[in-house]
């Protein structure tokens, strides 16, 4: 089995990509400082695949332990690149903070895979890249414009780090950029649980709707989209850690056009805020208490993927629909509420 390297993966989509590789196969270590996530949540990995999976509790901002890693582990033949600070509002607030943290430890794991000859790496990026766009549904293609946020100009200048280094290495990379990834794995053993107040909106909706939060709000409904809310596309997180799966193989097996390929992983269908929240109260058969606040600083106006390239190339097929996102994402809320000892074990995090 090929050994692959998840950093952040005791984080939300690092660890149900972790179930996805190793439900294909695949041999399986975690890195994770757990600044932003609990160990804990890989015992949830467990109880889903039957297989115990060892974390590294080092902080990537440190060379020599990282390095250590990797000299631990010789037979590493992948990585997947999760670990990162990734609140929008966070970042506007600390941005000196974001660009430490996201960009040391890329380029410190990129010396260790010139070091150590790791053949394939894939990178989470993110559709903040695109800033707001000119046109959407966004292609591969589509010209990057300024980012909205400290975290969206990490995500660009990692894309150049992994494209330069590339060039000068010949390891062959994939930059995935995703969109909103949301839900649960259908399992509820394993899921998103932020720590302290969510900054995606469906946990937010989720945690109105059982009552940890009192009301939630909509920032902004004067935008220039169908009903005043943002627009944004929504991905199940299984369908987005199969794509991880996905690209590896497509590397593995030589079907790679170059050094530094890039694939939009989104749903294709562009939902506002107010339709995601229709869509819960629909499902969950509950009224949501939400109010229209003001525009929030960092938010994109409106953007959704063309997905094409990932279909005809990976391979990849999303198969869940944004009712069956909010169906898993509200399962995985009312477990945590029927068992407190996993609401506070598994306080997530944002990698």
């Amino acid at each position: 089995m090929a050994k692959i390297l998840v950093t952040g993966g005791c984080g939300y989509i690092g660890s149900h990509t972790i179930v996805d590789l190793i439900e294909n196969g695949y041999d399986v270590i975690s890195v994770d400082n757990n600044s932003r996530s609990n160990p804990n949540v890989l015992l949830g990995v467990e109880q889903i695949t039957g297989k115990k999976v060892k974390n590294y509790k080092v902080d990537l901002c440190n060379f020599d332990d990282t390095f250590a890693i990797f000299q631990e582990n010789v037979d590493i033949t992948g990585i997947i690149h999760f670990a990162a600070y990734k609140a929008v509002g966070e970042s506007v607030e600390n941005p000196l903070m974001y660009f430490e943290n996201n960009l040391v430890s890329l380029i410190n794991l990129l010396k260790c895979v010139q070091e150590f000859h790791i053949p394939h790496f894939v990178f989470s990026s993110s559709c903040t890249v695109y800033g707001n766009p000119d046109e959407i549904p966004v292609t591969e293609k589509t010209q990057p414009k300024p980012a909205e946020s400290p975290y969206g100009y990490t995500k660009q200048m990692s894309e150049q780090i992994i494209n330069e280094f590339a060039k000068s290495s010949g390891t062959q990379n994939i930059l995935l950029r995703y969109f909103n990834p949301a839900g649960a794995h259908p399992s509820a053993i394993i899921g998103e649980m932020p720590i302290g107040k969510p900054q995606n909106l469906v946990p937010a909706i989720t945690q109105t709707a059982i009552g940890r939060i009192e009301k939630m709000y909509v920032y902004g409904n004067d935008y220039p989209t169908r009903d005043g809310s943002c627009l944004r596309d929504f991905i199940h997180v299984c369908d987005l850690a199969n794509a991880h799966t996905l690209a590896l193989k497509y590397l593995e097996e030589g079907r790679s056009n170059g050094l530094c390929e890039v694939f939009n992983l989104g749903s294709g269908n562009g939902v506002t805020v107010l339709e995601a929240i229709h869509a819960f109260e629909k499902e969950s058969g509950i009224k949501l208490n939400y109010e229209i606040g003001a525009r929030r600083a960092g938010d994109v106006v409106a953007i959704y993927a063309n997905n094409d390239l990932a279909k005809k190339m990976l391979g990849w097929n999303p198969k869940f629909s944004l009712n069956e996102i909010m169906a898993s994402a509200w399962k995985w809320e009312l477990r945590l509420k029927a068992d407190e000892t996993v609401f506070t074990s598994q306080a997530g995090d944002l990698n």
